[in-house]
């Protein structure tokens, strides 16, 4: 009996590495010395409403109409003893063409393009750091203006346009 468990045991052992590797958590972290809460247009809402536009005001590759902005802002900040840079970082979850959000809804040959506070075209690539945040010395809270607008890579065609992007906030 004893050696029919052992036998079992040893049988089943490796499946149950091998299925412990392909279960793995990673978890991965940041300790600071400063923290803030974040939040976007002042609150927990993480959808930004785009307005509707005609497929005309993009007849051309390269146009953009359809420009929104949206705030990111940190409160609740420990007061620095001198100006603190605050990176946003972002991530795209599917990348066009021309580095901007891909476009996951029916609308054909349209990307929304992000747009940084000093007013550039935020260019995704992997983990894109914008500047543009600034704790100043002795305050708690902070924040930036961000917008986000329609940009035309190709013919467009009418339709939904949907997509996302994930987003943190670094102190370093």
């Amino acid at each position: 009996m004893k050696r029919t468990a052992l036998t079992v045991a040893m049988v089943a052992f490796p499946f149950m590495a091998f299925a412990a590797s392909q279960n793995t958590l990673t978890f991965k972290g940041e300790v600071a010395a400063q923290t803030c809460a974040v939040s976007v247009n002042g609150g927990s809402s993480t959808v930004v409403l785009l307005p509707v536009v005609s497929t005309s005001s993009l007849q051309k590759r390269g146009l953009t109409d359809g420009e929104i902005s949206f705030t990111v802002e940190v409160s609740g900040c420990e007061a620095p003893k001198g100006k603190t840079p605050i990176t946003t970082q972002f991530l795209a979850n599917d990348v066009s063409e021309g580095h901007n959000l891909k476009n996951m809804g029916t609308a054909e040959g349209v990307a929304v393009q992000l747009v940084a506070p000093n007013g550039k075209p935020i260019e995704l690539n992997g983990i894109t750091r914008v500047d543009g945040l600034v704790l100043e010395e002795g305050q708690t809270e902070a924040s930036a203006e961000f917008r986000a607008r329609y940009i035309s890579e190709d013919k467009v065609g009418p339709g939904s346009v949907t997509t996302s992007v994930q987003y943190s906030i670094t102190y370093l």
